[in-house]
């Protein structure tokens, strides 16, 4: 599937702008929150890519990913040239994966036991309009902490955001893990409606432009150009690091007609 979708785009090298690649977040970038990429928007990208390679990163696991992105036909991995799942802790290129990292790997077992029962312990002292189900969901390359559960539906996140915005309930409680867990080398980043992700520090979204330094020996290609679209592009925001780096141009975004207006205004498409 991933061969026959792909063999519609030139190879990297043969791109126009061959030394251009976009990324995209991808709540509120290219797909509203947890919700489904829009027809629309993936005929713009398609559009997009027949210019230059295009790529995504988030901090969802690739299933949570091919749920947002991906169509019953064609695989996520092969509507991208990039999949950066996990900010890039499982990483994909043209279709075949890389080599990944693990954050208990990196961490060992007692320490993660250690953060995890502390972000238990607190959570079950929480006052929150509803609580549902998977309130720490262990990923790769990091764990996602959800006050209200991940089980939660879109109306449920909604009025968990709301409130969350007004009480400050994910700010408090990452100064509580700062406090407790300041000698762990972890940083932590609100992203999304309900949550937020707890990593080493450095394996933020900057994690995967490793792999794009790499694709000059691969390909030749030198993407000196890194163009870069969140939404959560402020400081304490899952997208800060990358949008902040000197490596990328970063665009912040409202939501995805916006990442769009942007898109074809820079690459009139």
């Amino acid at each position: 599937m991933y061969a026959e979708a792909a063999s519609v785009y030139p190879p990297l090298e043969g791109r126009p702008i061959k030394d251009t690649i976009c990324l995209f977040d991808v709540d509120n970038t290219l797909t509203p929150a947890r919700q489904s990429v829009s027809p629309e928007m993936l005929q713009l990208l398609s559009v997009l890519r027949h210019k230059c390679a295009i790529g995504f990163v988030g901090g969802s696991n690739l299933v949570k990913q091919q749920e947002q992105l991906g169509t019953p036909s064609i695989p996520v991995i092969g509507l991208f040239d990039f999949c950066f799942a996990e900010n890039g802790l499982t990483a994909y290129r043209l279709g075949e994966q890389l080599a990944s990292n693990s954050f208990i790997g990196w961490l060992g077992q007692e320490k993660y036991k250690q953060l995890v029962n502390f972000c238990l312990r607190y959570i079950a002292d929480i006052e929150c309009p509803v609580k549902t189900g998977t309130f720490v969901e262990f990923r790769s390359g990091m764990i996602n902490v959800s006050p209200v559960g991940r089980n939660a539906s879109i109306q449920e996140r909604n009025d968990y955001e709301k409130y969350d915005k007004q009480h400050q309930i994910r700010t408090k409680f990452v100064e509580a893990l700062k406090e407790k867990f300041g000698d762990f080398g972890l940083t932590y980043s609100i992203g999304g409606q309900i949550s937020f992700d707890v990593f080493p520090t450095g394996w933020d979204k900057t994690y995967c432009l490793q792999h794009l330094e790499t694709e000059k020996s691969l390909s030749g290609v030198d993407y000196s150009i890194i163009h870069f679209f969140g939404d959560k592009t402020y400081q304490g925001g899952n997208d800060y690091e990358i949008f902040e780096d000197s490596r990328t141009v970063g665009h912040s975004v409202d939501n995805p007609d916006h990442t769009m207006r942007v898109l074809k205004e820079l690459f009139d498409l």
